[in-house]
């Protein structure tokens, strides 16, 4: 139990002090990345040594983006325009930014010319995903951010290295689908909080080091026998399950998470990369298997995702973390939670942002949801 303890605080330190461990890579002289939500090709950077750190923004007040971003875009983009002004990213050197949504389209130029001491490696994740063309383009899209993080870092990214980096990626991803399984076997240790830490801070660490941690946590949860739970269970589905205050309001009605579709949590870890010969391809081909709102398909394929997850979770209802002014998100959501609500699940939405709240108003809601269930 003390392993497992240690390795859980381990992971929550990490998670609540994102620049501590900026800090710690670079005076340990490592060169550092920065990732934009969500899906940039991680992989390319780790096969040179750099380490890739996630940029999802943090709970502040938005002064200095204001200059940058109407108030109705994305908080998480607003955040991180306003920790890059403030200098909260000193020693990053270039941050990959995805083209997936319109906020997304205009933080790589924001970003580019207010924050000018770092380099903007912005590129486009096709939409028609099954023509050969847009695997083709996006090929070349990302043999331009290798191009570039090469000219930026002074490094040689290698086929061979990708391609080990390739099966440390689709190795963290199996022991994170792993995790979730055995974290609703113990569901008494595995709060909500403790939950979204253990993945949240895989976003603050090089894959390799955060998938030894991991493991060790499976390993003692597997040896555990599993613990009875008679709360409420839930799935979760958007973008982040922030701030710690939500995830608290959880535990105060005695709801556990048992799967999720988060894009901080496990909407990332669903798809592995596939195989093939050519590591740049591969990488392009997982994002054409992906399932996210984000990726156009002609069929909103949430719904059963979600009802599957219900199911073999034996969730109670859905709760929908919808980020503030998130357009993909709020666009699927009248779809999908209309049929859920037709099968019977109950779909509760929650608006999620990242300025200071005392979320009075979801403590009601949840509350009442709770009551009901």
């Amino acid at each position: 139990m003390a392993d497992l303890n240690n390795n859980l605080k381990k992971l929550q330190e990490i998670a609540a002090n994102p620049k501590q461990q900026l800090d710690y890579y670079l005076a340990e002289g490592k060169q550092v990345i920065g990732c934009f939500p969500i899906y940039t090709p991680e992989v390319i950077a780790d096969a040179a040594g750099i380490v890739p750190l996630g940029m999802w923004g943090a709970q502040t007040e938005f002064t200095l983006a204001k200059q940058y971003l109407v108030p109705f875009a994305c908080p998480i983009m607003q955040s991180c325009m306003e920790m890059g002004l403030s200098g909260a990213y000193k020693g990053v050197k270039a941050v990959m930014i995805p083209t997936m949504c319109d906020t997304l389209r205009c933080i790589t130029q924001d970003f580019k010319i207010g924050v000018k001491d770092i380099v903007t490696i912005p590129f486009t994740l096709t939409q028609n995903r099954g023509l050969k063309a847009a695997e083709e383009y996006l090929t070349e899209e990302f043999r331009y951010v290798k191009e570039t993080i090469e000219e930026v870092y002074q490094v040689s990214v290698t086929e061979e290295a990708m391609q080990a980096s390739i099966e440390v990626y689709n190795a963290h991803n199996k022991e994170m689908r792993t995790f979730a399984e055995l974290a609703n076997k113990h569901l008494d240790l595995i709060t909500p909080s403790v939950r979204h830490d253990v993945f949240k801070s895989a976003w603050f660490m090089t894959k390799a080091e955060h998938l030894e941690v991991v493991r060790e946590i499976n390993q003692s949860l597997a040896e555990f026998p599993e613990a009875a739970f008679d709360g409420k269970r839930v799935i979760l589905t958007g973008i982040t399950a922030e701030p710690q205050a939500f995830l608290k309001i959880l535990e105060d009605n005695h709801i556990a998470v048992v799967g999720d579709d988060l894009a901080h949590e496990m909407r990332q870890y669903r798809t592995d990369i596939p195989e093939g010969e050519n590591a740049l391809v591969r990488l392009v081909r997982q994002w054409a298997d992906r399932v996210d709102p984000m990726a156009h398909d002609d069929e909103i394929r949430r719904v059963d995702l979600l009802k599957k997850l219900a199911d073999e979770k034996k969730a109670q209802a859905v709760l929908v973390c919808l980020m503030k002014f998130c357009d993909p998100e709020e666009y699927e959501y009248v779809a999908y939670s209309k049929e859920l609500k037709a099968m019977g699940y109950p779909v509760l939405s929650i608006d999620i942002d990242q300025q200071p709240d005392t979320y009075d108003q979801a403590r009601t809601r949840i509350q009442t949801l709770a009551e009901m269930l």
